[in-house]
């Protein structure tokens, strides 16, 4: 494969997610935001490192549901996933 077949698939791929989880720059603009609300918590600082990727990486989902299509249900999948991640990290 060639790399302008690459690029080519690359923009495809990318214009293919648009469709269903919106615009990257919009999405992006929301995502920041929620994250820095929870970055300015009182727990921030103390939660460990597994449950701080879990709320960002929730948080990316969240934003796909506000920009794109909200009725994606793999984005509620994948919030229910890092939920459970986090649960069995503290149950272990």
């Amino acid at each position: 494969m060639t790399t302008a077949s690459k690029k080519r698939t690359v923009k495809q791929t990318v214009a293919q997610r648009e469709k269903v989880y919106g615009s990257f720059a919009e999405k992006a603009e929301i995502i920041q935001e929620l994250k820095a609300v929870m970055q300015a918590s009182p727990n921030w600082e103390e939660l460990p490192a597994a449950h701080k990727e879990a709320l960002e990486m929730i948080q990316s989902k969240i934003g796909r549901v506000l920009v794109g299509d909200f009725n994606h249900a793999d984005n509620f999948h994948d919030i229910a996933g890092y939920a459970q991640l986090v649960e069995d990290t503290i149950d272990a």
